[in-house]
């Protein structure tokens, strides 16, 4: 009989998707649901308690502007992590240019993609991280 804590693996690669925008969430969860098992969060904070309790997923997808703990906020605390550091993450933003981002953030990410987002760049990106 396995621990209380053992997990059986997954047969889809997890996705965390945090986004303050219920209809990004929903478009992103109708796009990818069918390929991939996937945690929703509305903000920084939320993402990394869950994440904190010992959840890791393959990829995250986040918003820049969400309250509480901002995507900017939200990639520094992982990125400095030894923990999370290595995980793929792909940001949103309808408000920030590559240059500013890159002015704002030091740490590495794997892809900014602009708000709105083109759904088979984004499937074809996320296919592309995980493989």
């Amino acid at each position: 009989m396995p621990s209380p804590n053992w997990k059986a693996p997954r047969d889809k690669k997890l996705i965390l998707l945090v986004d303050d925008e219920i209809t990004v969430l929903k478009l992103l969860e109708f796009i990818l649901k069918k390929d991939y098992e996937l945690v929703i969060h509305n903000n920084g904070l939320e993402a990394i308690s869950w994440m904190d309790e010992g959840h890791m997923p393959d990829l995250i997808i986040s918003d820049l502007e969400m309250p509480y703990v901002d995507g900017l906020d939200f990639v520094r605390s992982l990125k400095t992590s030894g923990y999370y550091r290595d995980i793929p993450i792909i940001l949103l933003s309808a408000a920030y240019s590559l240059e500013d981002l890159a002015e704002k953030l030091p740490y590495n990410f794997n892809l900014l993609m602009p708000k709105p987002f083109n759904p088979t760049k984004l499937k074809e990106s996320i296919q592309n991280l995980l493989n």
